[in-house]
């Protein structure tokens, strides 16, 4: 029996990510730097990428009134990743989760990705996460790193390296 994540676990999770977004990997990178917390047959890491997504809106005030574009973000904000086919369906899935997340909705994420390789989830998760994260640093004007230190400290992970 597969061991369930922790809490320190998520805080891992989300160390890894932001440390590695102040250090400038690309999102392939960081997807490699927390594979080992992944569960097989479980979605988790993707849950805490999905709740950093939406953290990443909230910090930048993005809203109804300061929105970010859906088209043009994966090109401007994730220029590393190509999606095809059913892939499209699954990034554009993973960055709505965040965004409703943000705005009170919470996703049944496990109904709709039941017909997913539970597998996939979390790297979807983390690209939008990536994604949301560099498009509200471009959004609030700041370096990537400076927004990844604010969510770090959110989550009172003042230095996440």
């Amino acid at each position: 029996m597969a061991r369930r994540p922790t809490e320190d676990d998520r805080i891992e999770a989300i160390r890894r990510l932001l440390s590695g977004l102040q250090d400038g990997a690309d999102a392939h990178e960081l997807a490699v730097a927390v594979a080992d917390l992944h569960p097989t047959n479980n979605t988790f890491p993707g849950e805490v990428f999905m709740a950093l997504g939406a953290d990443a809106l909230d910090v930048a005030g993005i809203g109804r009134a300061t929105s970010i574009p859906y088209e043009g973000l994966l090109e401007a904000h994730l220029p590393e990743c190509v999606f095809r086919g059913l892939e499209n369906r699954k990034i554009q899935y993973a960055i709505l989760t965040s965004a409703a997340l943000r705005a009170g909705l919470e996703p049944d994420l496990l109904d709709e990705v039941v017909w997913w390789r539970t597998d996939d989830y979390w790297r979807y998760a983390l690209f939008a996460a990536v994604a949301l994260i560099r498009a509200a640093a471009a959004c609030r004007d700041i370096p990537v790193p400076q927004l990844a230190g604010q969510l770090a400290e959110r989550h009172g992970l003042a230095d996440p390296s």
